[in-house]
């Protein structure tokens, strides 16, 4: 009976490292050949919290099931408002993670990269809704803005930043993401456990990956 359950846990751990390494290579490249995404990755850049560019280009990588609900979302949120969805931050390499941990030491505003956090499953997205013309719903806050005010259960704010709030919640969860209520703008791919864990730098390859285009 010993061996027996040695042998089980053996076969569930070669089954469950086959799925990790198969979903390791699920990457895809997020495009959006008619502008029904705009992106604008902060931290490809300096214009974030941290004032520094941690990424190494400005390309949206994603699971590639975590990247067709996004293009389930921005459908949803064109077809029915007319919106398009903007895009501020997707999959983070755990070597990012660290670098952004060491600038800003604080799991309260980062995630401690001994945990690691969804965006390093490449299952998670940052984003906020665009009117027709390219501008910024008013949420409300700004984005990576870490006060109680940029929480959903946050009340104190106007009829329309509430409204605008729902629309982006309504969207993401009809595509199966799922919110992070101390932040408006952060969702979470439903599925995102199944991934594991990437330090995969995506930009050296981004030419091999497949794509999935939002349009």
């Amino acid at each position: 009976m010993f061996f027996l359950k040695i042998r089980f846990a053996i076969c569930v751990l070669f089954l469950t490292a086959s799925a990790y390494s198969q979903s390791d290579s699920s990457f895809v490249a997020v495009t959006s050949s008619e502008n029904k995404l705009l992106f604008d990755l902060k931290y490809a850049n300096s214009d974030n919290f941290l004032k520094a560019a941690v990424y190494d280009c400005s390309t949206c990588f994603l699971r590639e099931e975590a990247a067709i609900a996004l293009k389930k979302a921005a459908t949803k949120a064109w077809k029915k408002y007319k919106l398009r969805l903007k895009l501020f931050d997707c999959y983070r390499p755990l070597a990012v993670q660290e670098r952004m941990f060491a600038l800003v030491p604080n799991p309260e505003y980062v995630a401690d990269p001994k945990k690691g956090s969804i965006h390093n499953r490449g299952a998670a997205v940052d984003l906020t809704l665009i009117d027709e013309n390219g501008v910024e719903l008013d949420m409300g806050t700004a984005f990576d803005y870490f006060g109680p005010e940029a929480a959903h259960t946050y009340e104190n704010l106007t009829e329309i930043q509430k409204s605008n709030r729902k629309k982006l919640f309504s969207i993401m969860r009809s595509a199966g993401f799922k919110p992070l209520p101390s932040e408006w703008w952060h969702y979470n791919y439903g599925k995102s456990r199944k991934f594991s864990i990437s330090n995969a730098n995506l930009c050296a390859t981004k030419e091999d990956l497949n794509k999935v285009d939002v349009n």
